[in-house]
């Protein structure tokens, strides 16, 4: 698939919800980059569901624009000043992280904080191989161990050397999760909220593991938030989505990596042979990975009953948010199973 190809494929034209006022936008790009003269044109991405995220194309010269959703948001969430600083931070070690190129926290421009990235032209894979991968033998497991891959190098990373010392307090890392997401669900808890999810948050809070390292988390790093060549399967070029990053324990990503591809029909291999690569090529034990993806589990059931409540309330325009009620108590009892194991 060439360039426009691409473009066409992961984009759509900007719901008119989420329009916003382009010719300021312009101007701001036009003062902080070297840009052509020429027209502003938007198109909105497709795949997220609570970012909002543009490529902007101005004669020729693409970049993306990345802001929070509209309505409430939930504390610490949708932080596009961390995203920032944390870009900022592995633009010379992790090299999958887009280039940051401006960020501007003037909500008169567009109405929210907001950042500005390189545009990065790639294939994104979501519910299925695309075609331009098809070619490859055993794609879909080579894409799996890419995956795994990506998470174990950006746990390598040095903190030190990405001078992201101060992104977050990793003592109590473990502790505050589990607190912080039992928040949440009490804030979006609908009134004949599940009982289970109170008993997972418990018992998640008395046995949370001592962590055998402290790294970089991404916090949200799964398939989708990942880009391929589509003539490499077994590298990922880029990640996306880095505004939750934080410092801690980082088994919770390889959890939820784990958690958010088991529903992939591009998922072939166990959680057992995900823990080993990531464990052989990352050096970190993962005698205790059930828990993490209890955790990933019912966090997962927080973020779709989040998400959800944003369609009840009619803060977003994105129809896809209608179905995932129904997804809510299987994820709640997949991580009650894994707690039971």
């Amino acid at each position: 698939m060439d360039d426009a190809g691409h473009v066409e494929a992961e984009t759509a034209a900007v719901r008119p919800a989420d329009e916003m006022d382009w010719e300021r936008l312009a101007t701001f790009l036009r003062g902080c980059l070297d840009l052509p003269a020429g027209p502003l044109e938007a198109r909105q991405f497709t795949a997220g569901r609570a970012n909002l995220t543009y490529l902007v194309d101005i004669a020729g010269v693409r970049v993306v624009v990345r802001r929070p959703p509209h309505g409430t948001l939930p504390p610490g969430a949708h932080d596009m000043a961390r995203e920032a600083k944390v870009l900022t931070g592995l633009a010379d070690v992790y090299p999958r992280a887009p280039k940051l190129l401006a960020f501007s926290d003037d909500v008169s421009i567009i109405g929210a904080p907001f950042l500005v990235t390189e545009y990065r032209s790639g294939t994104a894979i979501r519910d299925r191989v695309p075609v331009s991968m098809e070619h490859h033998p055993e794609v879909a497991r080579r894409v799996d161990l890419a995956l795994v891959d990506a998470v174990a190098d950006l746990h390598a990373v040095d903190v030190d050397a990405a001078g992201l010392t101060d992104l977050g307090r990793p003592d109590g890392f473990a502790d505050r999760q589990v607190s912080g997401w039992a928040d949440r669900w009490r804030r979006a808890a609908p009134d004949d909220s599940l009982p289970v999810m109170d008993e997972v948050g418990e018992i998640l809070a008395a046995s949370v593991p001592t962590p055998a390292k402290v790294a970089i988390v991404h916090n949200d790093l799964k398939l989708d938030n990942c880009q391929f060549d589509a003539d490499d399967p077994d590298h990922v070029t880029a990640v996306f989505d880095w505004d939750m990053a934080t410092l801690g324990d980082p088994l919770f990503d390889l959890g939820l990596v784990i958690t958010s591809m088991s529903s992939f029909p591009v998922w072939e291999i166990s959680a057992d042979e995900a823990g080993a690569r990531y464990a052989e090529r990352s050096g970190i034990g993962v005698d205790r990975l059930d828990w993490y993806l209890a955790f990933a589990s019912w966090r997962t059931a927080v973020v779709l009953q989040q998400l959800y409540n944003r369609h009840v309330s009619g803060d977003s325009a994105d129809q896809r948010l209608a179905s995932l009620g129904a997804h809510i108590p299987g994820a709640a009892q997949r991580a009650r199973s894994l707690l039971d194991q």
